[in-house]
């Protein structure tokens, strides 16, 4: 019996300049553990007059986690941050109640050509934080844990398994794992793994109960403890998941909580530019990405 629940082929989805892969949420599959959103952004090659510019936009009820793995992202947020994004170093913004921030190009590297390929994930956060008060890290890459068996190598880039703990500060029980190989090898992680699991393909190709699945894939596990799976030479696949929450988590547009009242109350709020629950991002308050028609009018 298969162990695969289902397969999902990235959806191409258009944010301005070039087009992410979006993996969550998938109409069969909403959430997998606390995960409820996952964009794979790139490889996009942007020219010299291209650039990253995602204005001031809100955010509740979820902790926002940028990965990149090449390229450079300035982030700015309402609580004041201001930090250059770099590959392998990790962005971790806990919303709560309301958070505003923009991702752009860094100043440097606005004309001259450059690539931007990583991940943009939200983590839904467990009921009793979803209206906490907002909250930032950054973490560097020489902090993330990094290990190599039999000639595979692990990088535990948020969450806790295999007896290590990630230094990035989740706020429920989950794990993003990168895993890659130089040579073809049987990986056998089940033991390690917890609540619910999925794995996206992103170079090479896995082999899992006779099948071969290649990059722009993403399986969901139907039992995290049965996770077996061949790697091909030079192959890199991304694990997470975790312990689901008890609740529902709704989703709309930028908003994700348990209480649908709360967000159609954060849509009111943005939509009014009430700067009391959705402050303006110092040094990028000139501009906002407005509250989509649709999605005030949507219950």
């Amino acid at each position: 019996m298969s162990n695969i629940g289902l397969i999902i082929e990235e959806k191409a989805a258009d944010i301005g300049n070039f087009l992410v892969g979006r993996l969550l949420p998938f109409r069969e599959k909403r959430a997998v553990g606390p995960f409820v959103f996952i964009d794979h952004m790139g490889p996009s090659e942007l020219k010299d007059y291209q650039n990253l510019d995602v204005p001031p936009h809100p955010h509740i009820g979820l902790s926002t986690l940028t990965y990149l793995l090449e390229g450079s992202i300035f982030h700015r947020d309402s609580i004041g941050n201001a930090v250059e994004i770099k590959p392998g170093a990790v962005n971790w913004m806990t919303a709560g109640k309301g958070v505003v921030h923009s991702e752009r190009t860094p100043e440097y590297l606005r004309h001259t050509d450059k690539r931007l390929h990583g991940f943009q994930i939200w983590v839904g956060l467990p009921k009793h934080l979803e209206q906490a008060e907002p909250t930032f890290h950054h973490i560097e890459e020489d902090t993330i844990p990094v290990w190599e068996e039999d000639g595979i190598q692990y990088k535990l880039i948020a969450g806790e398994a295999f007896g290590r703990t990630s230094p990035v500060p989740v706020h429920s029980k989950l794990f993003f794992i990168e895993i890659k190989t130089k040579e073809a090898r049987k990986i056998s992680i089940g033991k390690d793994l917890y609540g619910e699991a999925a794995m996206y393909v992103l170079d090479g190709t896995v082999t899992t109960e006779g099948n071969s699945y290649g990059s722009k894939q993403l399986m969901i596990a139907k039992d995290t403890k049965l996770c077996e799976f061949d790697m091909s030479e030079n192959g890199t696949v991304y694990l997470f998941g975790g312990e689901p929450f008890d609740e529902e988590r709704f989703i709309f547009w930028n908003f994700v909580n348990s209480d649908k009242e709360i967000i159609d109350q954060a849509k009111v709020n943005w939509n009014d530019q009430n700067h009391d629950a959705f402050p303006l991002v110092p040094g990028d308050d000139k501009e906002y990405v407005p509250l989509p028609k649709a999605v005030l009018n949507r219950k």
